[in-house]
């Protein structure tokens, strides 16, 4: 799953880049292929990480922080791809160009915020204690 969030943010890159360029066709193409890697994200944390898990939340402090730090996380890339959504329709009604785009650049650095989040998080969740 960190693969996916990671590959993510090259697309939100790229549709930034795109947007600021004019290229509406490529800025929609980037953006939609953001939202649908962070929905895979979650689909892979909530779908099969939680599911995976051999303790619940209730299990003690691992369990519990476990489910805390990555439902938070959860939480933040799924308000981040409604963000990328409202941008992703506004694009098409062509509200955004080379000269106005402030709020794909906010989009993109909250999405590359979430990404920065999970590299911390992830050596916190799944490396340390396991060797």
């Amino acid at each position: 799953v960190t693969s996916v969030l990671l590959i993510s943010s090259f697309f939100m890159n790229r549709a930034e880049v795109q947007i600021s360029q004019g290229n509406r066709k490529a800025f929609v193409t980037s953006t939609l292929i953001t939202m649908l890697l962070g929905i895979g994200f979650l689909v892979g944390v909530v779908g099969f990480e939680w599911g995976l898990a051999p303790f619940g939340p209730a299990d003690g402090v691992e369990g519990a922080m476990f489910f805390m730090m990555t439902g938070m996380h959860a939480f933040h890339v799924l308000t981040g791809v409604v963000f990328l959504f409202i941008i992703l329709r506004n694009g098409m009604k062509g509200r955004y160009g080379p000269e106005k785009h402030w709020a794909v650049e906010a989009a993109a650095n909250y999405w590359h915020f979430v990404d920065l989040i999970w590299i911390f998080f992830y050596p916190a969740l799944y490396l340390i204690g396991t060797v």
